[in-house]
C-alpha cells in the first residue's frame, strides 16, 4: 500500500482510498505536504489538521473547476468536480460526529458529484428506497437506453458511501459488462447516517429487500437477473441479504467479514487496524448507541454462522492476504460453510496481483474487476 505517513495506517487508508476513486497523485501530494509532522502524533489527535489540508486542495479543485466550466469546457469541468467531490468526501469521513465542519464539507461533496456526473453526461440517478416507514437514499447507475439489464445492489462497509464505491469504478466497470448498479446508503452509512439518523442493523435483510423490490419496479432491470454485491462490512450484509432473501440471483463479496462482532471484541484489545479515527465514537454513532459494553453485546449477533449455508445462488468472496482489517481466515469460513451454493468461488489475492490489503485499497482494480467479470459471466450462464 502507498504509505505516505509511515506507522498511521488511518491516514494512509484514506490516502489509498482517493486515489482509487479518482484522486490525482499531484493533487494529493499537496493534501499531504502540510501534515507529514502532524501524521506521527497519531490518526486521532490530528485529523483536524488533515482535514484543512484536505479541505484548501478540495477548494483549489473546484475552483479550477468552475473556470473551466465558465469557459465552456464541460468535460474537463466535470472530471474535476469529480475530483473535488472526491477529495471533500475523503476530508469529511476522516472526522468525529462532533466535529461540526464536516457537514458543510459533506454537503459539498455531494453537490460537486452530482454536477460533475452531469456535465461528464453519466446517467447516476437519485433514488430513494423505502425503509420502515421512511426511506434511504440510493443512486441507480446505468447506461441510459432503458434497455432490461442484469443488476447489482452494491452495500457500502462501515464507513464508506454510495458516492465513494461508483467513483472506485465499480460502476463503469458493472456498466462495461452490461450491467446496472444500485449503489445504496443502507442504515448506518453515507446520507442514511448524517441525513436520516438511520442507524446500521444486523438483520441487514430488513433494508436489503427493500432495495429489490424497488429495482422491480424499474423496466431497464431483468427482474430474475439481480445480485447483491457488498465490500468491507458490507461481506457481512450481503451474504446475509442473500441467506435470507432468495429472490436474490447471486451474491459476491470483496473482503469477507464472517466474524464481525467477534473482530469488535478483538479491537477492544487493539487487535488489527482500524478504518477511521475515533474508531469507538464512529461505530457507535453507525449503530445509535452510546455505551461501548452495550453495543459488544449487540455486534455478538453480527456473525455469518448459521447464515451462509443458507444462500442457495452462487457465491463469490474475494479477499486480500494481508488484509490488515479483517483477518484472511474470514474468507476460508464464508466459504466453507456455503455448502448449499450451486456456485461458490474463493479468490485470494495474493503479491502477484499488487493488491493484498483491505477491499483492494492498494490498488482498486484486481478485485474489482474480478468481482464485475465473475458477476457477468454467472448472470449470462442464467436461464
Amino acid at each position: 500500500m502507498f504509505e505516505p505517513f509511515p506507522g498511521n495506517y488511518v491516514w494512509n487508508l484514506g490516502m489509498n482510498l482517493a486515489l482509487v476513486c479518482g484522486g490525482n497523485h499531484g493533487e494529493l501530494d499537496e493534501v499531504c505536504r502540510p501534515v507529514r509532522e502532524a501524521a506521527t502524533r497519531g490518526a486521532d489527535a490530528s485529523s483536524a489538521e488533515l482535514f484543512a489540508s484536505w479541505i484548501a486542495v478540495a477548494d483549489q479543485v473546484a475552483a479550477n473547476a468552475a473556470a473551466d466550466e465558465a469557459a465552456g469546457y464541460r468535460l474537463s469541468a466535470g472530471s474535476k468536480f469529480l475530483r473535488a467531490a472526491g477529495y471533500y468526501l475523503a476530508a469529511e469521513r476522516l472526522q468525529s460526529r462532533d466535529y461540526a465542519p464536516r457537514w458543510a464539507a459533506y454537503d459539498r461533496g455531494l453537490e460537486l458529484y452530482h454536477h460533475g456526473s452531469a456535465l461528464r453526461g453519466l446517467h447516476v440517478e437519485r433514488v430513494e428506497i423505502p425503509y420502515a416507514g421512511t426511506s434511504y437514499p440510493a443512486i441507480f447507475v446505468h447506461d441510459g437506453s432503458g434497455t432490461p439489464r442484469p443488476t447489482l445492489v452494491s452495500v457500502n462497509g462501515l464507513d464508506s458511501m454510495k458516492e465513494q464505491v461508483n467513483m472506485a469504478g465499480h460502476g463503469q466497470a458493472n456498466l462495461e459488462r452490461g450491467m446496472n448498479t444500485l449503489f445504496v446508503d443502507q442504515p448506518g452509512t453515507g446520507e442514511a447516517i448524517r441525513k436520516r439518523g438511520l442507524p446500521a442493523i444486523y438483520d441487514a435483510e430488513r433494508w436489503g429487500t427493500p432495495a429489490l423490490d424497488y429495482l422491480l419496479t424499474r423496466s431497464d432491470v431483468i427482474a430474475s437477473k439481480i445480485g447483491v454485491f457488498g465490500l468491507s462490512f458490507g461481506g457481512y450484509h450481503a451474504p446475509r441479504i442473500a441467506a435470507n432473501e432468495p429472490r436474490y440471483a447471486l451474491c459476491a463479496v470483496m473482503g469477507a467479514n464472517h466474524v464481525w462482532g467477534q473482530r469488535q471484541r478483538e479491537r477492544v484489545l487493539n487487535e488489527g487496524e482500524n478504518p477511521v479515527p475515533h474508531y469507538w465514537d464512529h461505530v457507535m454513532w453507525v449503530f445509535g448507541m452510546e455505551d461501548r459494553d452495550a453495543f459488544l453485546a449487540y455486534a455478538d449477533q453480527i456473525t455469518l454462522d448459521g447464515q451462509v449455508e443458507k444462500i442457495r445462488v452462487p457465491f463469490l468472496v474475494t479477499h486480500g492476504e494481508n488484509d490488515r482489517q479483517i483477518p484472511a481466515y474470514n474468507a476460508q469460513m464464508s466459504y466453507d460453510q456455503a455448502v448449499n451454493s450451486p456456485k461458490r468461488h474463493l479468490r485470494m489475492f495474493t503479491r502477484a496481483d499488487f493488491e493484498v490489503e483491505h477491499c483492494g485499497a492498494d490498488n482498486g482494480t484486481g478485485m474489482r474487476d474480478y468481482i464485475a467479470d465473475w458477476c457477468a459471466e454467472t448472470f449470462a450462464e442464467m436461464a
